[in-house]
């Protein structure tokens, strides 16, 4: 019997031993290893890719974020402060509803069919309030030069950034609001425009907040 419970002691003490020693290498000297060597090499990427703008932080380069009106006594669902460059929808999951307005505590994507006539009806209405809000004096928006990305939201629901055909339906409008030429918030686009990673990985996009940023600076230039 006292062998029995000597050598259960025993093996008991090892394990604990061995759980404290994995619980120190692997949950302790690891991760502080790995952060130190990822800040040492990728700073601004080991920090969340933060974006400053006028000293102080304003996001992060991988998460979008949205660019609306304050909301109003009663309202629910804000409005979308059309002065700005707009992301893409962000529809996701969160308790089987919609919408989830860039809520970072949910990601994902909508889960629904393509034949789902509840996709179908947000695209159509996505694809109307493009039109109307980009539509301008002078310029008035085809629904056939609508890209995709413009009526649906992407799998995580919190892309940052837009294909640059969105970006340049969006010109008019935004150069409009602002008070500023056409061609200079065309070139913005331009010079904001990233190719394909490494070449051939991806397509082209627009980051919408460095965008932004852009424009802000921008229209303070006057």
């Amino acid at each position: 019997m006292n062998n029995s419970l000597t050598n259960t002691a025993r093996l008991l003490g090892a394990g604990l031993r061995a759980l404290l020693v994995l619980t120190l290498v692997t949950g302790v000297l690891y991760p502080l290893v790995v952060t130190g060597i990822a800040r040492g090499l990728f700073p601004g990427k080991a920090d969340g890719s933060e974006v400053e703008a006028g000293g102080k932080v304003v996001g992060s380069s991988l998460i979008g974020q949205p660019y609306d009106l304050p909301l109003k006594d009663g309202q629910e669902t804000p409005e979308p402060d059309l002065k700005w460059f707009q992301g893409r929808p962000a529809n996701g999951l969160g308790s089987n509803s919609l919408n989830t307005r860039y809520d970072l505590i949910l990601s994902g994507a909508t889960n629904l069919a393509a034949d789902s006539p509840d996709l179908v009806r947000q695209v159509e209405d996505a694809r109307a309030a493009v039109v109307e809000d980009n539509s301008v004096p002078g310029w008035t928006v085809d629904p056939a030069d609508i890209p995709a990305d413009a009526v649906t939201s992407s799998g995580s629901g919190l892309d940052p950034d837009i294909s640059p055909e969105y970006a340049a339906l969006q010109v008019h409008r935004v150069a409009h609001r602002n008070g500023l030429p056409v061609a200079r918030v065309e070139r913005l686009v331009d010079d904001s425009t990233e190719g394909r990673t490494l070449g051939f990985v991806g397509e082209p996009r627009v980051n919408v907040l460095e965008l932004n940023i852009g424009l802000k600076e921008l229209v303070a230039k006057g």
